[in-house]
This record gives C-alpha cells, sequence and structure tokens, in this order.
C-alpha cells in the first residue's frame, strides 16, 4: 500500500485527534466558571470574523461580551478571560502531546538524513568505507541552555510525557484522566525558578530521553556500518550550560556550579545501576553474574561522592564490563552480547559526567575582574603584575598576560564578582576530579571582540593554581563588527607562544563560538547569518594555516531570527570552505521539548544533525561553493539588509515602540528563567541591554518576527530595481545556503498576522512606526513569493505550514487577550483610563505569554 503524503499524515493522525480529543476536554467539568468550554470557540469565532472586518482587539472582546453575555461585571469580564487563557494553554499542550504521539508517523524515520538512509545510500555508492573513515572523527554536540524560553513545569511535561503514552494506545479512558489533571494542575511558577531549578527540569531530558536515543544511535553506527567493531569515537557529546553559564545571570554562584555536576553525575550513575540491574537479568549463566552484582553494588555506592577508598573509577567500571564482555564471547556463545555492548556503549558516550557542564562569562566582566585582580593583589604586595600594568598598551599588557602564573586565593578578594569567577575556574579542577576531565573543560567568553579579551581569561585560569590548564578557552564572536576581525584575533592568538602551546598540549583544536542570536540582533537576518558565514570561512583559511583543527561552536536560538528554522538543511549546504569535523549548537526553551522531547523526536533530530555532517563531507558537491558572482551578489544584498536593518533601529520610536507597544517588560515577571531579561538594572532601556530571547520574543508576541525578515525585501527590491532581479534568481539556484535562509526567512513570514496590531497603524505616536514594518513585510513577502515561484508562503512544506496554521489557530483568542490587555495600559499610561485595573490588565498580559510562547515551539 502506497505511503500517505506526508501532509495527509499530519491532516490524519494530529488535526483530526486534535479535534477529537479537544471536543472531550472542553466539556470536562474541572472550574468554577460555568460553560466556560461553551464559550471559547464563540469567543474564537468572533475573532476570526472581527479581524477580516479590521477590528481592533478591544472591539473584538467587548463585541464579545454584548452578544454572548449579560452585561457582566468588570470582574465577571476578567475572570472568563483568565478561564479562557488557562484553557487555550492546557489546548496548546494538548496538540503537543498529540503532534509527538504522531510524529514517526507524520515523519519518515528511515527517510533522507537517517542513519539508516546513510549507510543504503553510502553501500550504493560504494563509500562505505570513506563513510567509516568519515564517522572515525566527526561528532555532534547539541548543548541544552537554560535561556527562558520554556514555559512547561515539569509536572506539565509529565502529563504531555503520559498523554503521548496513551495517545499512541488509543487509551480513551487514561486520555481523559489526563485531560482532567491537565485542568487542574498549574502552569506557572509563583516565583523565579534558581538556576538549580532549571538544571533538574533539563536533566530529566537528559535522563529519560537522550541516554536512549544517543546510545541506540551509537549501537547502529557501530553494529551496521562498523560490523560490531569498536568504535572509538562517542559521536555525540552532550553539553550543558544551567547551572555553569554565568553571563549576566548573579544567581549562578560556585555553589551551583559544583550542585549541578553532582547531580549529572549521580543521574548517570543511576541510569547505569538500572542498565546493570537489567543486565543480571540476562545474564545468569556461569560466574558472570556475580561480577555484574559487584559492579551493581558499587554504582549503587557512588550515586554521591565517595570517601576515596570507596570511589568507583569509570575504567573500573568499564573494564569491569569488557571482562564480562571478553567470557560471553569465549564461554557462552555471546549469549545477550548486543544488551552488554549496548551498556558499554553508554559508558563510553557519557562516562560519569553525562554532559560538559561549560563556564560562561561576558568579556566585559572578566575586565573587570582582571583589573581587582591588579588592585587587589598590588595592595597585598604580591609580585605578580607591574606596578604601571594599567598604564600600559595593550600589546604590553597582553604579553604580560601571557607569562603569569601564580596560585591566587580567592577568599582575599572583597569584590563579589572576583570572588565569584575565580571560584569558579577552581569549580572546573574540582568537577573534572570527580566527574572526569570531560565533566567540564570549556570556558566561553561572550562578547569576545580582542585578543585581550582571550587572554584576560586565559591568564586568570593559569592564576588559579593551574600552570597547564586541561580547559578549552573558548572566544564567543557575537556583533556584526567582531565577527569582522574573528579570523585576526585568532591569528593574534595561534603566533602567541604561551597561547601555542598550550592549543599544543589541546592537541591543536581549537573550539570557536559565534552568536546567531546576538548577530541577527545587532545586523539584521542577512547580514548575521552572511557574516558568520564568512567569518567561518575566514577562521577555516587561517586555522588551517596553523595546523589548528577549528571547531565552530554555533550559539543557536529557536527561530530563524536566532539562528534556528531548520538547521540540518543549514548545515548540509555549507561546503568545503568551512570546516566541519563536528556540529556544535545550543538548543534552548521550547527547541528542547519539540525537538528533542520523546525518544523519537530526539533520535530522529540527532540523526538528522549527523545525516548533514555527513552529507556536507560526503557529497563534494561544488554546488555549495559560492562562485564569484553569486558572492559579490550575497555580499551586495547583505549590505543592503544590513543597512536597511541599522536604519530601522536608529529609528527614534524603535526602543519605545518596543517598551510601550510589546510584552517586552513582562518576560521579567513571568518566572520562567532565573537569568534577568536585561543586561542591566537601570530604569532605562538602551538597546545594548537588550537579550536577544525577550527582543526576539516581544516581536513575536506581536506577531510581527522583525529579526526574521527585516531588510530582505528590501534588499532584493534595490536589486530588481537597477533590472539585475536574475542575479537574486542565478543566486537562489546555485545556492543551498542561500536556499535555506530564504525558506527560514519565510518560515518567519508565515508566522506573522499583522490583522493583530493593525489598530496601531491610526496610532498617533507610532502608526507611522508601524506601517515601516508592515510595508517592509509586504515587499518582502511579495518578493520572496517571485523567487520561489510559490503560490503561497511555505508552498514546499505543507506538513509545516499546517502545524504552524493550526497552533496560530489555537491561540488567536489568547493573541486577541494579550493585545486587548496592552491595549489598555496603553491608554492608562496616557491618562485616558482609569488605572484601578492596571495590575489585573499587566497580569494578563503576564499569563497570556505562557501559551502564546509554547504554541510557537520556536518562538525565542
Amino acid at each position: 500500500m502506497a505511503r500517505l503524503p506526508k501532509v495527509e499524515r499530519f491532516n490524519h493522525y494530529v488535526l483530526t485527534k486534535y479535534e477529537i480529543y479537544n471536543s472531550i476536554f472542553m466539556t470536562l467539568p474541572f472550574d468554577s466558571v460555568s460553560n466556560t468550554g461553551v464559550l471559547l470557540p464563540l469567543f474564537k469565532s468572533i475573532c476570526e470574523e472581527g479581524y477580516k472586518k479590521e477590528n481592533n482587539p478591544t472591539e473584538i472582546v467587548n463585541t464579545f461580551f454584548d452578544v454572548y453575555q449579560n452585561k457582566p461585571s468588570s470582574k465577571e469580564k476578567y475572570d472568563l478571560l483568565f478561564r479562557f487563557i488557562q484553557y487555550i494553554e492546557r489546548q496548546v499542550v494538548l496538540f503537543d502531546a498529540i503532534e509527538d504521539a504522531a510524529f514517526p508517523i507524520v515523519n519518515n524515520m528511515e527517510g533522507r538524513g537517517t542513519l539508516r538512509s546513510i549507510k543504503e545510500e553510502a553501500q550504493a555508492k560504494g563509500q562505505v568505507t570513506r563513510l567509516q573513515d568519515y564517522l572515525k572523527t566527526f561528532k555532534i554536540r547539541p548543548t541544552l541552555t537554560a535561556h527562558p524560553t520554556q514555559f512547561y513545569p515539569g509536572t506539565v511535561l509529565g502529563i504531555i510525557h503520559d498523554l503521548d503514552t496513551a495517545i499512541r494506545e488509543n487509551n480513551s479512558q487514561m486520555i481523559k484522566k489526563l485531560l482532567a489533571q491537565l485542568g487542574k494542575t498549574a502552569f506557572f511558577n509563583k516565583e523565579k525558578p534558581t538556576p538549580y531549578d532549571e538544571a533538574v527540569s533539563l536533566i530529566w531530558y537528559l535522563e529519560n530521553v537522550f541516554y536512549h536515543a544517543a546510545s541506540t544511535i551509537f549501537d547502529y553506527v557501530q553494529r551496521n556500518i562498523f560490523k560490531g567493531d569498536d568504535l572509538h569515537n562517542d559521536l555525540i557529546n552532550l553539553g550543558f550550560w544551567p547551572g555553569g553559564d554565568r553571563d549576566g545571570n548573579p544567581f549562578v554562584t560556585t555553589e551551583t556550579t559544583i550542585k549541578v555536576a553532582k547531580r549529572l553525575r549521580k543521574t548517570i550513575l543511576i541510569n547505569y545501576y538500572r542498565d546493570m540491574r537489567k543486565l543480571k537479568r540476562r545474564i545468569t549463566f556461569g560466574n558472570l553474574q556475580n561480577k555484574l552484582a559487584e559492579l551493581e553494588t558499587a554504582l549503587y555506592n557512588n550515586f554521591y561522592y565517595s570517601k576515596t577508598s570507596d570511589r568507583l573509577s569509570m575504567d573500573t567500571l568499564l573494564n569491569g564490563l569488557l571482562e564480562v564482555r571478553d567470557e560471553l564471547i569465549e564461554k557462552h556463545q555471546s549469549l545477550f552480547l548486543e544488551e552488554l555492548q549496548s551498556m558499554i556503549n553508554k559508558i563510553r558516550i557519557f562516562g560519569f559526567h553525562f554532559a560538559t557542564l561549560d563556564i560562561r562569562q561576558d568579556s566585559r566582566v572578566h575586565h573587570k575582574v582582571l583589573l581587582n585582580i591588579v588592585s587587589r593583589t598590588q595592595e597585598l604586595g604580591l609580585d605578580i603584575f607591574p606596578k604601571d600594568y594599567t598604564d600600559k598598551s595593550e600589546e604590553e599588557q597582553i604579553e604580560i598576560l601571557s607569562n603569569l602564573k601564580g596560585s591566587l586565593d580567592p577568599s582575599q578578594f572583597d569584590e563579589d564578582i572576583t570572588r565569584g569567577t575565580l571560584e569558579s575556574i577552581y569549580a572546573i579542577k574540582t568537577i573534572q576530579e570527580k566527574n572526569g576531565e570531560r565533566g567540564a573543560h570549556r570556558y566561553i567568553i561572550s562578547n569576545n571582540g580582542s585578543v585581550l579579551n582571550v587572554i584576560e581569561t586565559f591568564a586568570m585560569i593559569r592564576l588559579c593554581d593551574w600552570d597547564e590548564p586541561t580547559v578549552d578557552v573558548i572566544p564567543l564572536f557575537e556583533t556584526v563588527p567582531d565577527l569582522k576581525i574573528a579570523h585576526e584575533v585568532m591569528e593574534a592568538l595561534y603566533t602567541n607562544p604561551s597561547y601555542a602551546a598550550h592549543l599544543k598540549k589541546r592537541g591543536m583544536k581549537q573550539t570557536i563560538m559565534l552568536g546567531f542570536s546576538d548577530g541577527t540582533k545587532d545586523g539584521g537576518y542577512l547580514m548575521a547569518n552572511w557574516g558568520i558565514f564568512k567569518a567561518k570561512e575566514a577562521l577555516t583559511e587561517i586555522s588551517r594555516k596553523y595546523d589548528v583543527k577549528v571547531v565552530f561552536f554555533d550559539g543557536r536560538g529557536g527561530p530563524p531570527a536566532r539562528g534556528g528554522g531548520n538547521t540540518n538543511q543549514f548545515y548540509a549546504s555549507l561546503g568545503p570552505t568551512i570546516e566541519d569535523e563536528e556540529i556544535q549548537i545550543t538548543v534552548q526553551g521550547q527547541t528542547i521539548s519539540s525537538n528533542f522531547g520523546t525518544l523519537d523526536s530526539c533520535q530522529y533530530n540527532l540523526e538528522q544533525m549527523l545525516g548533514a555532517g555527513v552529507e556536507n563531507a560526503m557529497t563534494n558537491n561544488e554546488s555549495n561553493l559560492f562562485s564569484t558572482e553569486n558572492k559579490v551578489t550575497m555580499q551586495e544584498l547583505a549590505d543592503i539588509s544590513y543597512q536597511t536593518y541599522v536604519d530601522f533601529k536608529s529609528h527614534p520610536k524603535f526602543l519605545p515602540y518596543l517598551e510601550h507597544m510589546s510584552t517586552l517588560k513582562y518576560y521579567g515577571k513571568a518566572n520562567i528563567g532565573s537569568r534577568p531579561s536585561k543586561r542591566n538594572t537601570g530604569s532605562t532601556l538602551e538597546f545594548s541591554d537588550l537579550r536577544a530571547i525577550p527582543f526576539v520574543g516581544s516581536w513575536t508576541m506581536l506577531k510581527q518576527n522583525v529579526p526574521g525578515f527585516y531588510g530582505v525585501g528590501t534588499a532584493i527590491k534595490k536589486l530588481e530595481d537597477k533590472g539585475e532581479f536574475e542575479r537574486v534568481q542565478q543566486l537562489y539556484k546555485d545556492s543551498a545556503f542561500f536556499r535555506t535562509l530564504i525558506a527560514n526567512s519565510m518560515m518567519s513570514l508565515t508566522k506573522s498576522f499583522f490583522g493583530l496590531t493593525s489598530y496601531m497603524k491610526d496610532d498617533e505616536e507610532y502608526g507611522q512606526f508601524w506601517h515601516i514594518i508592515h510595508d517592509e513585510f509586504e515587499l518582502t513577502k511579495a518578493l520572496l513569493l517571485k523567487l520561489t515561484g510559490y503560490g503561497e508562503l511555505m508552498e514546499n512544506e505543507p506538513a509545516g505550514k499546517a502545524s504552524i496554521e493550526m497552533r496560530e489557530n489555537i491561540v488567536l483568542p489568547l493573541l486577541t487577550i494579550q493585545q486587548y490587555a496592552l491595549k489598555k495600559i496603553q491608554e492608562i499610561k496616557r491618562g485616558g483610563a482609569d488605572d484601578a485595573d492596571l495590575e489585573i490588565y499587566e497580569k494578563m498580559v503576564t499569563r497570556s505569554l505562557f501559551g502564546n510562547i509554547n504554541a510557537s515551539r520556536n518562538s525565542a
């Protein structure tokens, strides 16, 4: 029987099931407001009709109450609107669970980019040996971050997981109970989570999803591509930021970092313990069960850091299992060998650390700390820095710092930030002693723009009693100007004798992080992506010149505006001028739950990431190389787009518009993350203080998605006006990279809905600014359709488009309520309304964030 097209599978297994289960959910009597489930569809219908008539959110809400309510009091109105919010939040959860349950049916789990497809294609082309050679060194590293775009508390995640299972089993009784549970379960935190709380939430995914999915992939590669031979490459590394990311988060302390490392170690040992118990039930012959029982007891005794005499090392555990394997092969006909080998593989992948805990801090903080160290050590009479250090040139400071060594005591420093920074370095040493070197060996410098930024950090590490640190120093280049000089910074480091000696001890491997999020915020969509592409080319060239193996770590968010969208297409399109031995990316917020939240989706997306690397390396696809003409076109488009975006963000209404007309200020009130929503605590909003997540997220809430398209239309239009549209068409035809950028920008356009905010066009203060955004949207949409030849946006991805449309449809009433409340707040602030209800409206905006963010799945 022929397989149905993807969009038809989606319609049958997702949309149809949603309609069925939603009808059950809407009739459950779990709230004190009668007929809420009956009234919500009516309100949704009023919203749809209202926007067709170009009514504003206030008119829509008032129409609903006039038609379906008998002169309700203000309190009754507010109560019902809050109840609508609660209902819609849970509808989003239901849709998530249904889509997760249908994932292996809607997606082709053995299609292009999967391991089976990769293996069969290599066999067909006679390239199995070449594939084996590549997989001996290639790695992927998804790094889970704690950035606040994930609104589901642990209790709700548990319900989603159980709903997923019940839906797969068509267990209608359990589904009904879980929907009732969902209706009664709180969706928001009364207090902000601590960094440790965030870590525990994400460790759930490591324990229940990544542990199984990553090992399944490794086992498949070993058995089917390497024919059972040992694969001396862990293939999948996991990174972890909660508890180690100090950038802009004063609540991350050294105690937190150590506590998270302990939790990671304990969790992986518990997983090993469970697997060991399963092995014991199968390997029950000879004296092998006794050997496994000894290892099981040792694991149990080491859930917490044990005394040195009782401590189980990874080598001891691994060697014990290898002894069992040898005897199993020699004396027992390899019975249950695959199960045993799977556990051995897990230990090689996850060690005793589970995921590498990265430490990150801003270069500006490092500079302040370094100056404080200089001042304080001189006060203490320590002969470390020359007395005129601060008067010396940057080159002279670099020379001094490059040769520093010492053993600073953090307790001798009064400044909290100095003491905390030094303690975080000592914490890395502690974690390495307990969890192994892979437990923590990366120090990331955000906002890195110079050689001095790196050398200051390197010097501080060596001043912490660490002459030869087993730490990789990773500069993060984020802004457009920093990206342009990144290769110059790295060449200076490669030729610095002290740093070069350190690199040699680290295997001549240098990881460099590149920030898509802040790059887009700083320079717009096209320039950020093209700037990073060019930076990677330049960094690859300079690294190869000095025999350094460069690895790129991409700081990506969920939406295209923050480097998200279809990342697998992006990596498959890079070509041979960019080093490709590893793919390292950040995964955050709803992207964790949507792309890696279930065993099926996690395995599929990890395989796709592996497949993207293999495709880019194995095909030798010359079409991924830019011709001279196409490079000129791409640069011209990026330059025009960049200037257009810079002019836009320089508009005097840019920041006021975000501050007064969007949800920007409400992100910090939502208690969704431990990190403050802006970099300083001052009352005045500065562009440099804006964090990428609330910045992009606020445009998403407005359904304007500016960072994902602004400037693209103007850039293409400029070439069209010169009669050179064919150049853009040629670039689109030849470059997979450019096609991926256009497809992801198209996704941003698809998720936009200007009807929601069309009332702003008549606003005395912001009307003109709204028109500027809307005009660019319409221009970009028209030109992308012309460029692609599509009749509608995302025409080539009907299933993805259908999912977006359904999610947008579910939250339309929620968006309406949010804009209604924002409009009321604006009226109050301008003195045109009674401020008695201001607090209620602000709470309404904050509460409406949850469902809107979760429904978008990659909103920030």
